[in-house]
Order: C-alpha cells, then sequence, then structure tokens
C-alpha cells in the first residue's frame, strides 16, 4: 500500500478561493475584513511568517495593517497598541507574533486582545469555549488539521484518534476539535509508556512532538490517516516532519507531506477566522 498524499498547498488555495469569493461579496456591502499583525524584535522565523501573513492579506483583498516594533519595546508600549487595534474599527483581527522578547509577558499580551479579535483563537474565554463546545474562534494549526482530515473522505464521527504532543498551541486544542467531531480521543506525551502500542491503534494519527522522523511505520497502522504537524530543519538545511514520512507512506491509507501538509493550513485558517470576525462586527453571520 502506498498512501494518498493529502496536498495543504491544494486544500489551502480551495478555501482561499472561497474567502475570495466572500470578501468580494463583503467589499459591495462597504466591508473589508482588516487584519493588524504585531511583530516584537528581530527574530529570522517570525520575520518569514510576518511576510507571508502580509501577502495573504493582499492576495485575498484584506486591509493589513503591520507594527514592526524594536526589541527593546516596552511591555507598557506594546499593550497600549494592543488596546488601540480593539478599538480600531478597521481591524478585525489582532495577531501578535509569538515568541516575544523575555521581557514581555506573552499571557498578558494575549488576554489583552479583545476576544473578538483574538483571530489566533489564544484567548482564555476563546479556549474556554472551545473546551465546552461552545462558538469560538479556532485555533489556526488545529483547525487546519481538521479541515486536512475531512478532505480525505474518512468520517471522523466514530474513529479512535490519536494525538502524540499536549502542547497548548496543537495537542490540547486539536484534540477537543476531534472529540467535537464525535472521535475516541487518545493522548499520548513523552511520559505516556506504551506510546507505540497506542499510536498503532489509531485510525486517525496526530503528531505534534517536535522530534525529527520521531514516528516511523512500526506505530502505524495500516490505512490510517496520518497527520504530520511537525516542522524541523535538518543539519542539511531540509525540513522534515515528526512522522518518518517514507517509511510510513507505505503502511498509512493518506498522509500529509513537509513540507506541503500542514503548513499551508495555518494562515489560510487564520484568514478565515478574519473573515469571520469581519462578518460578526457587521452582523453578517
Amino acid at each position: 500500500m502506498t498512501a494518498t498524499i493529502i496536498s495543504g498547498k491544494q486544500v489551502s488555495e480551495e478555501i482561499r478561493r472561497g474567502i475570495t469569493e466572500e470578501v468580494t461579496q463583503l467589499k459591495e456591502q462597504g466591508v473589508v475584513p482588516g487584519l493588524a499583525v504585531v511583530l516584537v524584535g528581530e527574530d529570522p522565523a517570525s520575520q518569514v511568517y510576518v511576510r507571508n501573513k502580509e501577502k495573504a492579506c493582499h492576495d485575498l483583498g484584506f486591509y493589513s495593517e503591520v507594527h514592526r516594533l524594536s526589541a527593546d519595546t516596552s511591555e507598557e508600549e506594546l499593550l497600549a497598541l494592543v488596546d488601540r487595534l480593539n478599538r480600531q474599527m478597521s481591524i478585525n483581527g489582532i495577531l501578535v507574533q509569538l515568541p516575544l522578547p523575555g521581557h514581555i509577558d506573552e499571557k498578558k499580551v494575549i488576554n489583552a486582545i479583545s476576544v473578538d479579535k483574538d483571530v489566533d483563537g489564544f484567548h482564555p474565554i476563546n479556549v474556554g469555549n472551545l473546551v465546552i463546545g461552545d462558538d469560538s474562534l479556532l485555533p489556526c494549526t488545529p483547525a487546519g488539521v481538521i479541515e486536512l482530515i475531512k478532505r480525505t473522505g474518512l468520517e471522523i464521527s466514530g474513529k479512535h484518534a490519536v494525538v502524540i504532543g499536549r502542547s497548548n498551541i496543537v495537542g490540547k486544542p486539536v484534540s477537543l476539535l476531534l472529540q467535537r467531531e464525535n472521535a475516541t480521543v487518545t493522548m499520548c506525551h513523552s511520559r505516556t509508556a506504551n506510546m507505540q502500542e497506542l499510536a498503532k491503534q489509531a485510525d486517525i494519527l496526530v503528531v505534534a512532538i517536535g522530534r525529527a522522523n520521531f514516528i516511523d511505520a512500526s506505530y502505524i497502522k495500516e490505512g490510517a490517516v496520518v497527520i504530520d504537524v511537525g516542522m524541523n530543519r535538518l543539519e542539511t538545511g531540509k525540513l522534515a516532519g515528526d512522522v518518518d514520512f517514507e517509511s510510513a507512506k507505505e503502511i498509512s491509507g493518506a498522509i500529509t507531506p513537509v513540507p506541503g501538509g500542514v503548513g499551508p493550513m495555518t494562515i489560510t485558517m487564520l484568514m478565515q477566522n478574519t473573515l469571520l470576525s469581519a462578518k460578526r462586527a457587521h452582523g453578517l453571520n
């Protein structure tokens, strides 16, 4: 068996076409979705992410603001900017690029963002609503993972999903979203004693542990859908996921590659959240 390759790039492009159509219709009603991105410092990876978000706004017809602040910006200055963006009518989504410099309390900054403009889905109120199953802006990467699984045609309801990794950004929220889709979910992490045995029971295996090529075919049930959220740079300079793609593709039913799998979905779901926030702000959803 050779797995079907789940192209996040292709799925992302399909979703973006739908977003572009909606934005065109909104503009006819005088509504332009707006996203503000705040970057503090010179972190190279963060700069790449911010440029990609800026480009996505341009491509999809969003209004975009990028605030590039020096690394010595004070916490008070950053919070003042967030407060101004919260009150700015042209902005529907606010994203403060993480990580922040050490002298700034990330939690304090996240908590300061308006819940309605929290397009990253990190605010405790949005997280709480996710936990209890109420409506909320969903964290982007986990929402993208669910979208990719659905695009395989697999019915999530009733399936056994195993999530390897328990981070607040991916592992925990994706497990909640899988439960929302009526999967039975097992979470594994660094202290799990029988991880290989549990993983091999999964109809759906989501891996987000940050260890290159850690999960090989011996962890995978034949025919399982494998979603690799990992993004690791090898000594050779190449990117690799948390799953050993070459061995895993020979046993899984469908699998995401790295790069080109989950990665393209994250910014697309961010834009989807910003569009949703804009519609809600104008009573259109």
